[in-house]
């Protein structure tokens, strides 16, 4: 896409980030990764051991990728930190995407305890990636903070049910200056699309991917929409009418020509 996708101290020829839990098999992972040309990658502390070998982790060193650890089903603040602390000395990295959630029905964050995680995380050295809710404010006092990413959710974790609020994600796009990727309720090529579309500078997809019938299928269309939605927020796209305005002038048809 002609530039490089840069989010604290991670970079990528990608805008699209992927989750690597829920696939069926290693294998399934491993060519859905491949499909992508994502470089960069979620992990989940809980669910990866470093130490093993033939895990995730194996497999994602092996492909270059690089890690983005995650504070997945934590539901405080404290728990959080923690959970992140342990994930910098088990990966070796600063990066942290931040999860903090306020319910275990829905999967929608704690915005509150997030806010109090993100301050702390920062204070520590962390780039701080945060999940957060569409609420634009919630959005700001992250950015003001310190967080690197801000990352406002599509629709509830899991759901597939792409972009409920179009409009608020534009605002946040439009309104924060660091890097902003849509996370969370992906179902298809067209959710991405559309992201890219609002101005999100990137996407993140897992449940999109390792719950489609064809993950590298998917890992595949969201490649291509990722790229297909920032080109056209890059090439702007012309103003809703409410009626037709012909492509073709009239002036100048030689079959209206009247002497």
């Amino acid at each position: 896409m002609g530039d490089l996708f840069q989010v604290g101290s991670l970079s990528s020829p990608s805008r699209l980030i992927v989750g690597t839990g829920g696939f069926r098999s290693i294998e399934i992972l491993d060519a859905s990764l491949v499909a992508s040309e994502a470089t960069i990658a979620t992990v989940a502390l809980r669910r990866v051991d470093p130490g093993v070998k033939g895990s995730i982790y194996d497999l994602l060193r092996r492909r270059n990728f690089s890690l983005l650890p995650n504070t997945a089903g934590c539901y405080s603040a404290s728990e959080a930190v923690k959970l992140a602390e342990l994930a910098r000395e088990a990966f070796e990295t600063n990066a942290v995407k931040l999860e903090v959630i306020g319910d275990d029905i829905t999967l929608l964050p704690d915005t509150t305890e997030t806010l109090v995680a993100a301050e702390q995380l920062v204070r520590k050295g962390f780039e701080v990636w945060a999940y957060t809710s569409d609420d634009l404010i919630v959005a700001q006092r992250l950015e003001q903070c310190g967080c690197v990413a801000v990352m406002p959710l599509g629709s509830p974790i899991g759901s597939g049910l792409g972009i409920r609020n179009p409009h608020a994600i534009a605002l946040i796009a439009e309104r924060i200056t660091v890097p902003v990727l849509l996370d969370a309720g992906v179902g298809t090529a067209s959710d991405a699309a559309l992201a890219m579309e609002l101005g999100c500078d990137g996407v993140l997809a897992a449940s999109a991917i390792n719950r489609a019938l064809e993950p590298v299928l998917m890992a595949e269309a969201l490649r291509d929409a990722v790229r297909a939605g920032y080109l056209a927020f890059r090439a702007g796209r012309i103003p809703p009418r409410l009626h037709a305005e012909a492509s073709s002038p009239f002036l100048g048809r030689p079959d209206l020509f009247v002497e």
